[in-house]
C-alpha cells in the first residue's frame, strides 16, 4: 500500500486478494488430488471445465483488455486440434504433441497478427472470421484428414482409458493454471497497462510513447496459443477430429456468453463465466436447440439489465476484487469526515 496523501492510499493487494490467492492454491491442490475420488464421467466434466475456463480468460484477454473483439478465434481452436493430430501422425507422443502444437499455432499467428491487427473494430472481427472459414478449407484438403468425415486421435490407443483419462484431466488442470497464472502476471505488468490504454483509447496511449503494434501482437499470440492448448485438450478427450466441428463458430460464441455473463474486461470475470457457461450445460445440455436458444436468451438479458456481468455488478455493490490486475484507490472515512 502507497500513501500518497493523509488519508488517501493507492494499494494493489488488499486482504481479500491474498485470501483469494490462499485458496485457489488450496484449491488447485484439491483438484489434482481429486481424479482418485473422482468417477470417470466427473473427471471428464471437471476437464471440459478447464478447457471453458481457459477459452473464456483468453477470449477476455483479447477483448475485454486489449479492445480486440474477435468472432473467428475458433481458427486457432481448429489448428491446435488440426496440428495435434499431424504430429501423432508423425510418431510424436500424442500428450507431447498438442503442446507443441499449440506452439506451432502460437508462432503461425505473429505473422497472421501483421495484416490482422491493421484492422480496427469490425473489421477485424469478421476479418478473424473469414480467416478462420480458409484455415478451415485448407484442413480439409489435407488427405490425412478426409476432408469433412475427419479422422481420430489413434495414438491415444497406445494408452488404457483410465490412465488417459486422468492425464488429459491433469494437462487441462496445468494448463488452465498456467494459462491464467502468465495472463495474471502480464496484466499486472507495464505491458498489461498499457493494453488498457489501449483499449481506452489508442490515439492517447500512442501519444505517451506505447508501442500499440508490438502490444497488441503480444496479446493476440498469447490468446492464439492459449486457444490452440484448449483446442488439442478437447481433442484429446474427444478422440475424433472433424474440421466442421473444430473450426465451427459456435466455439467463439461460447467464449463471448462466458465473458459477457460473468464481467468482460474482468479477470474473474472470465472464471465466473465459465463456471455459469459449465452449469448450464451440465443442466439443460440434453434439451437440443432449446439449451441454444436459453443460452442466446441470457446473453441478450445480461446485455440489457448487467451490461458488464455478474462480477461487475458483484464488483460494484460490494467494492469486492479477489484477483485485481489494477490499483485501488482508498480513502479513508476520517478524511471523507474532515471534507
Amino acid at each position: 500500500m502507497t500513501v500518497i496523501a493523509p488519508g488517501i492510499s493507492i494499494e494493489r493487494w488488499t486482504a481479500s486478494s491474498r485470501l483469494t490467492l490462499a485458496v485457489m492454491t488450496v484449491a488447485a491442490i484439491l483438484l489434482a488430488v481429486s481424479p482418485a475420488f473422482l468417477g470417470a464421467g466427473a473427471i471428464d466434466r471437471m476437464t471440459a471445465l478447464f478447457i471453458y475456463v481457459i477459452l473464456a480468460a483468453m477470449w477476455n484477454a483479447l477483448a475485454g483488455f486489449g479492445g480486440l473483439v474477435s468472432v473467428g478465434q475458433q481458427v486457432f481452436f481448429g489448428l491446435g486440434a488440426y496440428f495435434t493430430i499431424r504430429l501423432a501422425d508423425a510418431g510424436l507422443d500424442p500428450f507431447v504433441s498438442l503442446f507443441v502444437a499449440a506452439i506451432i499455432t502460437g508462432i503461425l499467428s505473429v505473422p497472421l497478427s501483421w495484416f490482422m491487427l491493421r484492422l480496427k473494430g469490425g473489421e477485424f472481427a469478421i476479418g478473424m472470421w473469414v480467416i478462420a472459414e480458409l484455415a478451415h478449407l485448407l484442413v480439409n484438403l489435407d488427405r490425412l484428414i478426409q476432408g469433412e468425415t475427419g479422422t481420430s486421435l489413434i495414438a491415444l490407443n497406445a494408452y488404457d482409458s483410465g490412465t488417459r483419462r486422468v492425464v488429459i484431466y491433469w494437462l487441462a488442470l496445468a494448463a488452465m493454471i498456467a494459462l491464467l497464472g502468465a495472463l495474471f502476471a502480464l496484466m499486472r505488468s507495464r505491458a498489461g497497462a498499457a493494453m488498457q490504454a489501449i483499449r481506452d483509447n489508442e490515439d492517447a496511449a500512442t501519444s505517451v510513447g506505447v508501442r500499440v503494434a508490438a502490444t497488441k501482437r503480444l496479446l493476440f499470440v498469447l490468446a492464439a496459443f492459449g486457444i490452440a492448448v484448449a483446442g488439442g485438450l478437447w481433442l484429446a478427450t474427444a478422440v475424433t477430429f472433424q474440421p466442421k466441428t473444430y473450426f465451427s463458430v459456435q466455439w467463439t460464441a461460447y467464449m463471448i456468453f462466458m465473458v459477457l455473463v460473468g464481467g468482460i474486461g474482468k479477470f474473474e470475470g472470465a472464471i465466473l463465466g465459465a463456471l455459469l457457461f459449465f452449469v448450464i450445460e451440465t443442466v439443460f445440455g440434453g434439451t437440443g436447440v432449446w439449451y441454444l436458444v436459453g443460452l442466446g436468451a441470457v446473453a441478450l438479458l445480461f446485455s440489457l439489465y448487467l451490461p458488464q456481468g455478474l462480477w461487475g455488478a458483484i464488483e460494484r455493490r460490494f467494492d469486492l476484487q479477489l484477483l485485481p490486475v489494477g490499483y485501488k484507490l482508498t480513502v479513508s472515512e476520517l478524511f471523507k469526515d474532515k471534507q
